[in-house]
């Protein structure tokens, strides 16, 4: 046996797997849903035009993905592989009816302004890819950890996305007026292409950051 080879399974067991503070960081920032993977983009465009919208549709979504975590992690060794997506589906559509009916409880406006994104939470890449990659890997608390730091992730960056655009396009924040009247609001904010422009910024930040942070 050779030297490498004997020295290859010490390498192995000295290497540590990553901390539950790890994983809810990463998710922060290291592997941002949103301006790192990329993830959800469906919503992140739609409903961003206001801070409130944003904010409601990330807490949404980050419930579901805490839930689906949770669950998909308790069942992961009773789930058969064959049927594991359909499995998670189902997980994951079972929290949305609950998300959707609480919002519509809370808010009439609230609901009618989400309209259909609420129930595409289903079919967001980002809870399912969590779901399959981590969860059903991983313990609990993991699984915990890593759904926290992806859900607030994603809010951060939808209330990033969210305030921008009231704040250009409604001369307002949360409903509340920042401006004097003869502020001309940048309509093209609220706008379906708003939300492309205010991303692209959003994204050129936040690349601008982790240069600078790697090379520190």
């Amino acid at each position: 046996m050779s030297k490498m080879e004997m020295s290859s399974p010490k390498t192995n067991m000295t290497q540590k797997d990553p901390s539950n503070t790890d994983e809810f960081i990463k998710g922060l920032w290291r592997d941002n849903p949103v301006f790192v993977q990329v993830l959800g983009m469906c919503p992140v465009l739609a409903v961003s035009n206001t801070a409130v919208n944003a904010l409601a549709m990330g807490l949404a979504t980050a419930f579901v993905l805490l839930m689906s975590n949770i669950l998909v992690s308790l069942l992961r060794n009773f789930i058969p592989k064959e049927v594991r997506i359909a499995s998670y589906i189902l997980i994951i559509a079972t929290f949305v009816t609950i998300t959707d009916y609480a919002i519509q409880a809370i808010s009439v406006e609230l609901h009618k302004s989400l309209g259909a994104f609420i129930s595409l939470i289903v079919v967001n890449c980002l809870i399912l890819s969590r779901a399959e990659a981590f969860a059903s890997k991983n313990t609990l608390l993991k699984s915990i950890m890593d759904a926290l730091g992806m859900g607030l992730g994603f809010v951060f960056a939808l209330f990033c996305l969210g305030a921008v655009r009231e704040i250009l396009g409604s001369g307002s924040f949360f409903g509340f007026e920042l401006f004097p009247s003869n502020f001309q609001d940048w309509v093209v904010m609220i706008l379906p292409a708003g939300g492309f422009f205010t991303l692209a910024a959003w994204l050129l930040i936040f690349n601008l950051a982790k240069r600078k942070e790697a090379g520190s």
